[in-house]
């Protein structure tokens, strides 16, 4: 049994030390049940109730791992479409554009030729206003379709890996294409659904008054961000990232809220089909799509996950063929099949500003720490 004293000293510590006003770590060794620690409160601007292990994060990036290339797999073993198909064949409007021509494994692997970000959301919606219909979605959509349509490249294909929003914007947006189905549908009905259902959704501006009041009947609540200047307040249950709030809440790249647990069955789906357990995934599907790929020179990226660099975020011990992803907000997600070891860290580390970048110290101290007590240590990572 792992001294959980340590890791909770280290979660307490963090708190004291304002990485994050709070936080909840969940880990999985093996077919063992998840161990999980909770440290602060939801908010310090105001003070809030303490965090507990049903608190619900905004997961930020954890968007694209898990929602985003979770439905794009499914697609990929149903036959539906294949990581080499250009990206015209599924958005005919991308016909003749620069973008046009990349595949979807370029955009999986961010070196389609992309910039990183643009700030869209001042252009779609200048009042800050956020669509609440699907309407006022489908419309801010083709705008944002229109938008990356006309960007020129910033590199040359292939040359290079450069992390791009914009690229799972389009898997997004290929991916509802495909299913005949918003975002929030599909993760619903080929997701969460089949799993039982987890405590893990895209919140649209129309629902966010039911989720928050949902939220605080389970004793967890919703951890806040910051206070968003282009919205004029601050933010619970919105998601941070405003080019996806320009969509109305859903989008490729953000918008997915959950907790620790929610997080951890879907590691888990993914951890059982690399092993060729039964799973959503099928097992040639989840190895390729967590492989690192090896067509763009120094970059670390499978599809859509990424794997450890040196130094990495997973710390010093999870073996190379581990995969995972960071979130903006202060969340990460690190498997590592080898010792089929799933940490899932939640916080808010944006409250109350997202000036705050210490937990980039923290987060490979942490996997550490979580190694260690849990397996022993190993040797390092080496380049």
């Amino acid at each position: 049994m792992p001294h959980s004293h340590a890791i909770q000293t280290a979660l307490d510590r963090a708190v004291s030390d304002c990485v994050f006003p709070g936080a909840v770590l969940g880990v999985r060794l093996r077919s063992a049940p998840a161990s999980y620690y909770c440290a602060g409160r939801l908010s310090t601007q105001p003070s809030g109730p303490p965090v507990t292990s049903s608190t619900l994060y905004d997961l930020a990036s954890l968007t694209k791992p898990l929602a985003t290339v979770t439905a794009l797999a499914l697609l990929v073993q149903e036959g539906r479409c294949c990581v080499d198909d250009r990206v015209d064949l599924h958005l005919p409007e991308c016909v003749g554009s620069p973008i046009g021509s990349a595949t979807l494994r370029h955009l999986l692997t961010h070196s389609s030729g992309l910039p990183g970000w643009r700030a869209y959301y001042d252009r779609l919606s200048p009042d800050g206003a956020i669509p609440s219909s699907m309407e006022e979605r489908n419309r801010a959509k083709q705008a944002m379709l229109e938008l990356i349509r006309a960007e020129a490249p910033v590199y040359e294909r292939d040359a290079r890996s450069l992390y791009s929003d914009l690229g799972f914007i389009l898997l997004g947006l290929i991916i509802e294409r495909c299913y005949r189905q918003d975002l929030d549908h599909v993760f619903y009905d080929y997701v969460t659904v089949p799993l039982g259902g987890l405590r893990i959704e895209y919140v649209l501006a129309e629902r966010l008054n039911e989720f928050l009041a949902c939220a605080n009947n389970y004793d967890g609540g919703v951890a806040p961000t910051e206070v968003d200047q282009w919205r004029g307040r601050l933010l619970c249950g919105e998601v941070h990232d405003q080019n996806a709030a320009a969509l109305g809440g859903e989008a490729g790249h953000a918008g997915l809220f959950g907790t620790a647990d929610a997080v951890l069955a879907l590691t888990g789906e993914w951890l059982r089909a690399y092993h060729g357990r039964a799973s959503l995934l099928h097992h040639e599907v989840a190895r390729e799509f967590t492989r690192r790929q090896e067509q763009v020179p120094q970059s670390t990226w499978a599809l859509g996950w990424d794997t450890p660099s040196v130094p990495s975020s997973s710390g010093r011990w999870f073996s190379p063929r581990s995969f995972g992803h960071l979130g903006y907000t202060g969340t990460s997600v690190w498997i590592d099949p080898d010792r089929e070891l799933e940490v899932v860290l939640l916080s808010n580390r944006v409250h109350p500003t997202s000036k705050n970048d210490a937990i980039r110290a923290f987060r490979p101290a942490i996997h550490d720490l979580v190694y260690e007590e849990f397996l022993g240590r190993a040797q390092p990572l080496s380049g």
